[in-house]
């Protein structure tokens, strides 16, 4: 394994898993530009350059991430951490709110991984991690939507994986159980209480840490996460 600080692309680095991802990399001397919704959130750091881009906004991707390209030329790594969760039977969904949820969780990862792929594809050694979910590995009740999106994702990223298999760029997914952050803050259930019944985001940062020193001669292809003991509570 290596110890090369490296110029990485974190999405969602305001919050949750995303900030708990860019934390870590910051305290390994790694530069760090952020994908975040609100710079506000993200204490300054010298290693760390926030850029506001809204994910649900298509149309917005292509053109930040081009030059975002262009200012940090020795970009060479790429962490997808930003999503969100919404549950319900499907018919309690809305069009939009498919449509959105679909666009954050599937799509803009799609976009934003098309835009820079060309460019890191001239680079030495590259890695594209892409934080995936349990649920895309078994369909769940009150989860058709939420499913769908991490399920097109895994597709996306194993296909991926077989398209880049000639290239320096190396593509690996996590799928982590139930993490203890605010995602669950607008959900109405949430992880057990006892340490032994959730993962902490700290958890996935130290996956994410152990794949960017990985030796190049090898790809890992995903890492699965759960908790020593799944237990979910109901709030009232």
């Amino acid at each position: 394994m290596s110890a090369i600080k490296r110029s990485i692309l974190v999405s969602g680095a305001s919050s949750g898993i995303g900030r708990a991802i860019s934390q870590r990399l910051l305290l390994e001397g790694h530069q760090v530009i952020g994908l975040c919704r609100d710079l506000s959130r993200f204490s300054s750091h010298p290693g760390f350059t926030g850029i506001r881009l809204d994910l649900s906004r298509l149309e917005d991707i292509q053109p930040i991430a081009s030059k975002l390209q262009k200012d940090f030329p020795a970009l060479d790594a790429v962490v997808f951490a930003a999503g969100y969760g919404q549950f319900g039977g499907l018919e309690q969904f809305s069009f939009s709110q498919i449509t959105e949820l679909m666009t954050v969780n599937f799509t803009a990862q799609v976009f934003l991984t098309k835009t820079l792929l060309p460019g890191l594809k001239h680079k030495p050694h590259v890695n594209l991690v892409y934080i995936g979910s349990e649920a895309a590995l078994k369909g769940s009740r009150n989860g058709t939507v939420y499913c769908a999106s991490k399920f097109a994702l895994r597709g996306f990223t194993q296909a991926l994986r077989e398209e880049c298999g000639k290239s320096p760029v190396k593509v690996t997914l996590i799928n982590p159980g139930m993490v203890d952050t605010g995602f669950f803050d607008t959900l109405a259930f949430a992880p057990g209480k006892q340490p032994s019944q959730f993962i902490k985001a700290e958890d996935i940062a130290d996956a994410v840490a152990y794949i960017l020193k990985a030796g190049t001669h090898y790809v890992i292809d995903e890492i699965n996460l759960s908790p020593a003991n799944r237990v979910i509570e109901f709030k009232k």
